[in-house]
């Protein structure tokens, strides 16, 4: 997880109704592309927000949900969405996510779990109540396959200021040197092991497959129906082969090219770039210069990183004794045995705000996401 905290002030979360603090003090940090991902089946996912954090929704999100039948497509375009899903939510834009372990106050009421298997999955709504009033203020979200988290509801609670010195978020330079890069294969924990009540296996990373979800629906934006080329390595793996499916070929390629602080200016004739979003703040890295019109094409900072500052392994085990006090990583760790592949939800969700997804070409993706699931890509 990267090594830093949200800047800027401090707040505390209160109950609406009676103004019992709910939260220990959080400073806002940008909301995760993996905040409401649904990954594997079975799996245990860690704690989403860190510890002293919150973020915000700003959308509308959870029940209760109308089926896109119900919904007038003008304004589902006023509210950002410009092409169909399965269902839009009519809950209070606004929602705040954080950790768990930074809840106070609240009782949680067991029966409203959801659908659920192994936990609680948030479908039944809000679940956990302020111990002094009974409100309702709450989401507690901790089934198998979904991030840990608790959402707190807009409309019932308020935030107070605590500590209101201005800090300046990190600069981009910062960034790079105390933040460390998100690995791309992780071991996931899974139930039913045999003893301890757990097992787990190497997957590609979670938060790599949301990132490139929403990174690949940029792609498709910022190539206007032309083939698009990435950097070969890791980020071709990672991208390459989703492009050419979805994609035409037969037209003039695009190439987009990795670039943000510490990397060299992008060449001038540069029209896709792949760039870093700020972890507490959401901007964007930009360009200066004449590259600054090309289409940036958004990456967690943490994959971000590693893809332009990637890890290096040893191809052999390095000759000698190991130094006292050096843990050997030898083998390396084992890699997933399939073909990376970007999260389809996050991917949907992010194509459907674009505006240029009412193209002819891009709405016929998305059609063809919502008659098939694309099994060899997603």
């Amino acid at each position: 997880m990267p090594l830093f905290q949200g800047g800027g002030p401090l707040f505390v979360f209160v109950c609406a109704g009676c103004g019992a603090e709910l939260t220990a003090p959080l400073s806002r940090v940008h909301l995760p592309a993996h905040a409401h991902q649904k990954y594997g089946n079975g799996a245990q996912l860690p704690v989403l927000m860190q510890s002293g954090t919150y973020a915000v929704e700003p959308e509308p999100w959870g029940p209760p949900w109308r089926e896109w039948e119900e919904v007038d497509p003008d304004e589902a375009a006023a509210g950002g969405v410009y092409a169909p899903l399965h269902a839009l939510s009519d809950g209070a834009p606004g929602a705040i996510v954080t950790a768990p372990g930074d809840v106070r106050g609240t009782r949680l009421i067991a029966e409203k779990r959801g659908g659920a298997c192994c936990g609680i999955d948030g479908a039944d709504g809000p679940n956990m109540a302020c111990e002094v009033c009974g409100l309702l203020v709450a989401t507690r979200i901790d089934d198998c396959s979904l991030w840990q988290a608790v959402w707190l509801a807009p409309n019932s609670v308020h935030r107070l200021p605590v500590d209101v010195t201005a800090t300046e978020p990190l600069s981009w330079t910062e960034l790079t040197e105390r933040t460390e890069g998100i690995a791309p294969f992780e071991p996931i924990s899974t139930w039913g092991g045999p003893r301890s009540g757990s097992c787990h296996y190497w997957s590609w990373s979670p938060r790599w497959e949301a990132a490139a979800g929403r990174a690949l629906a940029h792609l498709l934006a910022a190539s206007e129906g032309h083939p698009v080329t990435v950097p070969n390595g890791l980020t071709e793996e990672v991208f390459q082969r989703a492009l050419d499916a979805l994609l035409p070929a037969g037209l003039q390629e695009r190439y987009a090219v990795l670039a943000g602080p510490g990397l060299p200016a992008p060449d001038e004739g540069a029209e896709i770039l792949l760039v870093p979003v700020h972890p507490q703040t959401g901007q964007t890295w930009l360009p200066a210069g004449p590259v600054r019109s090309a289409y940036p094409v958004p990456l967690e900072f943490g994959v971000w990183l590693w893809l332009a500052f990637p890890t290096p392994h040893l191809p052999v085990p390095a000759a000698g004794r190991v130094p006292e006090g050096v843990l050997r990583d030898d083998p390396l760790p084992p890699r997933p045995g399939y073909l990376f592949r970007a999260d389809r939800k996050t991917f949907q969700h992010t194509l459907v705000r674009l505006p240029a997804v009412r193209s002819s070409w891009l709405c016929g993706i998305v059609q063809d996401l919502s008659r098939h699931r694309r099994p060899d890509i997603f």
